[in-house]
């Protein structure tokens, strides 16, 4: 993964802008689908056919309900077809194991044999290996047929150019989740200036250093934790792990978020925001529409306000959400603990939707902070644990449980070892450094430009010294 890394950073990408800026405008999208193509198939040499796949059911799908907009029947059952066909595609990949485990362990069949990948008695894929992203460009394609089944875009007829909207490289993997309204015009008509690209630079860098700098170093922490007998773990180096982890995952995904942001203006696009400081929320409500805004902007659009919202009553705005929320479960990966996981949080939106937000509104800052952080802390637990049963003990050894040793040499080593990392970690998920540059910015313009620039200079440096020297390298949301 590191040579990896290194070579996108070093070699691909630089590459493929000069590329890119070379060539003509007509020309443009075919060098995003070619490497897109291209660095997808780095990672997942045979599953690019799963991406492939994807894009090609739903630019027919287009041009069926383009071809016959007046007819409702056929338009409806194209939209149908194309819908089952994708979650068909995400279910086979990353939800058949999972069901077929269940099954057998509840009903003792067996009707798959995980370690010989046979689904019936036929060869089939692997079933421990799932298409990097699947989750990620699966949805945005069927964004497309959904919007131009409604009537809110217009459709695509250049098949290259809607191949480049599924397979634009900067965040293919891991999102943000650009849906086709967001980049319709920017497809067919872009303008890229040196402010955008200078841009474009900066929030790169920004996010690389976010994720290489900061979520490898704290990360490593919540690894030896997780790697730890559960009965030899401390109190306190049960939250430090979970506090890294906790860090980790916000470093991680904003940052390649920032990445993918950041390459999109260089190329001419402006993806949407994926994250907005959301350990500064107040409650678990304010949180998610601060976290993964792009997957939340999805269900709500797609899932939610097609329900009905909360525009049916009370009774029905709590089915409605709890429904988003299991499936946001079910989004995240094939386990128990994702699906509890987003229940959980559908239960206690529900119960801030129906009085408790209101109480928290009206209590002191702080307190609606504190509240959110530790149900956000206490969640990342089942996020990123094995099972529920050792999500549990986890948790269960947090508070003390089993005669769990409060202090001990160990959390006193992790404590000395990663204090400063820490406190970069909390200043660092605040707007405090973002305010701190506009600040500096107004009182000298040109002194801060040249000294940012050297700043941003160190920063891709110290970027390419770590990957160098480091084996840990994890891209979290890889997996989803």
């Amino acid at each position: 993964m590191v040579f990896s890394t290194l070579v996108f950073l070093y070699l691909f990408l630089p590459l493929t802008l000069i590329i890119y800026y070379a060539s003509p405008k007509k020309a443009k999208n075919l060098i995003i689908l070619l490497s897109g193509i291209l660095f997808y198939s780095w990672g997942e040499p045979i599953y690019v056919v799963v991406m492939l796949i994807s894009t090609m059911i739903d630019y027919t799908a287009g041009l069926i309900l383009n071809r016959f907009e007046n007819n409702k029947t056929i338009r409806r059952v194209c939209l149908i077809v194309s819908i089952v066909m994708n979650l068909g595609l995400l279910g086979i990949f990353k939800y058949s194991g999972f069901i077929a485990a269940n099954i057998n362990a509840i009903f003792g069949t067996e009707l798959i044999d995980i370690n010989n990948m046979y689904f019936f008695g036929i060869e089939y894929l692997p079933m421990n290996t799932l298409p990097i992203g699947i989750s990620f460009f699966t949805f945005q394609s069927m964004s497309y047929t959904i919007d131009l089944y409604l009537g809110n875009v217009k459709v695509q007829k250049n098949p290259i150019s809607f191949a480049a909207f599924v397979t634009l490289f900067p965040q293919i993997v891991a999102g943000p989740i650009v849906r086709y309204d967001d980049v319709a015009k920017e497809l067919d008509d872009r303008s890229i200036t040196l402010d955008l690209i200078y841009d474009g630079i900066i929030k790169f860098i920004i996010g690389l250093s976010k994720k290489v700098i900061i979520a490898n170093s704290i990360g490593a922490l919540w690894t030896a934790v997780k790697d730890t007998d559960i009965s030899q773990v401390s109190v306190l180096s049960s939250w430090l792990g979970i506090l890294a982890f906790t860090f980790q995952i916000y470093f991680d995904f904003s940052g390649y978020s920032d990445m993918a942001v950041g390459l999109g203006k260089m190329m001419g696009f402006n993806f949407p925001k994926n994250f907005d400081y959301p350990y500064l929320s107040r409650t678990i409500s304010e949180f998610w529409r601060k976290w993964h805004i792009t997957l939340g902007a999805w269900f709500k659009s797609y899932v939610y306000f097609p329900m009905g919202g909360n525009r049916k009553g009370m009774g029905r705005t709590v089915f409605n959400l709890a429904v988003v929320w299991f499936l946001t479960g079910v989004w995240h990966g094939a386990s128990w603990n994702f699906i509890v996981w987003g229940s959980l949080y559908g239960v206690i939106i529900i119960i801030e939707k129906l009085f408790l937000g209101k109480v928290l509104q009206k209590l002191p800052v702080f307190i609606g902070r504190i509240y959110t952080m530790l149900l956000v802390i206490l969640g990342w637990v089942l996020f990123d644990t094995a099972d529920l049963a050792t999500a549990g003990n986890y948790i269960a050894r947090m508070f003390g449980a089993g005669g769990a040793e409060l202090i001990d040499s160990t959390s006193l080593y992790y404590l000395a070892t990663y204090g400063i990392t820490f406190i970069i970690c909390i200043i660092g998920c605040t707007d405090l450094p973002k305010k701190a540059a506009e600040a500096l910015k107004k009182k000298s313009a040109p002194l801060v430009n040249y000294g940012g620039i050297a700043v941003l200079t160190g920063m891709f440096v110290l970027c390419a010294a770590y990957l160098v020297d480091q084996t840990y390298n994890p891209f979290l949301y890889f997996n989803f």
